[in-house]
């Protein structure tokens, strides 16, 4: 018969647009979306799509699906009950205390979710699906569990099928994905269970992409793949650094080193690094795992990885600083985006973040604007502990803006820190107008047209390349 009722449990990031594509592509399946969060539930199911989460085409994709075979709901107990197979999509965050402080995942939410799933079934045989980036044998951990609470008559399979999405292509990834890993136990039933995963999957894409491993594997596929990606742009950062001084530009040595058909182009663009919900987490996930297995050079190699990143964005935060007579107490600087890369609202781990908080740290005024991130988010993490422990310094100093020219308007700076489109096609000889003079530009994503901005008059610093000041390249 093969899968025809699917349970997610967790209606974020992954398990929404993951299930949405789903229900999309097989029509002959009943998705069902669960969460114990109501208010996320109920903007899934809101009568004018306001969905919890932004993604280029999600909304028409669950316009088509919504009430015909997707449903969003808190009935978590009803959903896993009825299921034949159920995706575990819930957070894993990196462990804030304890053993592992900083950089070993959290997996309690995933073990709650075993554990309640062992507690509603009653009778048949379900396949259990970790979607969730966890570390490497955590689907031993989830079937032990399962295995020591069921009741007679119950059986389960768990399966490793890791998400390689990229926020604001997630739904395009889905419907044309690279390939999709899914994981399993070396026995009859094991195999069995991923051939019925498979079979979701092979509704819209072809049997050659679809890449069956053991389980350990494709839990460390996941964590390398991003650790891969995430060492392609600390790489490249760490050369824009020396194309500052040098005089080199790093887009150039960028094109040439991506023409190497061994290396190719892509993940070399130079910016302030990197954020989002994977690729830091996951690269410390590695590191405390190679530290666990007693691999400490490994574990260091990995690290530097995150120290590049974290090098890049204190750098440029530096740049504007030095570059602002040495002080910023008290100026005004626009932050021109919030979240960690354009076509999405998540800002976990984004860079402007931290350029907000070294800046804050030195008394500058932020007017921060960003298309698709709520004020409410961009306060909540700029008041969070890890970056500052003043919540009044935070309501003093930053003002948010629902416009990009009056959150730039009378500011001694501007910083582009989100690729948004928008940003590339402003009014800036209207925003130079507006601007205390001498008015400084800090690209730090690199699309932004400097030369038109040099004749203008602005002060021009971007990332990997010289300081342009009035048509000539040197330092201020």
């Amino acid at each position: 018969m093969g899968v025809q009722k699917v349970c997610c449990i967790g209606a974020g990031y992954v398990g929404g647009p993951t299930c949405s594509v789903i229900a999309y592509k097989c029509p002959d399946i009943k998705v069902t979306v669960v969460d114990l969060s109501q208010e996320r539930v109920d903007q899934w199911n809101s009568k004018d799509f306001n969905l919890p989460i932004y993604e280029p085409t999600l909304k028409e994709v669950v316009q088509k699906c919504r009430g015909t075979n997707l449903f969003f709901s808190t009935d978590i107990d009803s959903a896993i009950q009825e299921a034949d197979l159920i995706f575990i999509s819930v957070n894993t965050p990196t462990k804030t205390f304890g053993i592992g402080k900083g950089r070993a995942p959290d997996l309690k939410y995933i073990e709650a979710a075993a554990r309640r799933i062992a507690r509603i079934t009653t009778t048949g045989n379900k396949i259990v699906v970790e979607k969730s980036t966890v570390p490497v044998k955590a689907a031993e951990s989830i079937q032990c569990i399962l295995q020591a609470n069921k009741k007679a008559g119950c059986t389960f399979q768990v399966l490793s099928n890791p998400e390689f999405l990229a926020e604001g292509t997630a739904v395009k990834d889905l419907f044309n994905p690279d390939r999709v890993l899914i994981g399993g136990e070396e026995s009859k039933l094991g195999r069995q269970a991923m051939k019925e995963l498979a079979g979701v999957y092979e509704h819209w894409i072809t049997k050659e992409r679809i890449i069956l491993t053991n389980t350990w594997s494709s839990e460390l596929s996941k964590l390398a793949a991003n650790a891969f990606l995430a060492q392609r742009i600390s790489s490249i950062n760490a050369m824009s650094a020396i194309c500052e001084v040098t005089g080199a530009d790093v887009s150039e040595v960028a094109h040439a080193v991506g023409t190497d058909s061994r290396i190719g182009p892509k993940f070399l663009q130079a910016s302030l690094g990197f954020g989002g919900s994977c690729f830091q987490k996951d690269v410390l996930n590695l590191v405390y795992l190679c530290d666990a297995l007693n691999l400490p050079q490994v574990a260091a190699y990995w690290h530097q990885v995150i120290a590049m990143n974290d090098y890049q964005r204190r750098r440029f935060a530096s740049k504007i600083i030095n570059c602002l007579f040495n002080t910023v107490t008290d100026k005004k600087i626009a932050i021109l985006g919030f979240a960690f890369k354009k076509d999405t609202g998540d800002t976990r781990e984004s860079s402007s973040i931290y350029i907000s908080k070294y800046l804050m740290e030195e008394g500058a005024r932020l007017n921060i604007y960003d298309p698709q991130v709520v004020p409410k988010q961009i306060m909540s993490e700029l008041k969070h502990p890890s970056i500052c422990d003043d919540p009044d310094k935070v309501d003093r100093l930053v003002t948010i803006f629902d416009n990009p020219y009056e959150a730039i308007k009378g500011t001694h700076a501007f910083a582009v820190c989100t690729e948004w489109d928008e940003f590339k096609a402003m009014d800036y000889q209207l925003v130079y107008d507006s601007m205390l003079k001498p008015a400084f530009a800090f690209d730090g994503r690199r699309i932004l047209d400097h030369n038109f901005l040099l004749e203008l008059g602005f002060h021009i610093e971007t990332v990997g390349k010289k300081t342009m000041v009035n048509g000539m390249n040197g330092y201020l």
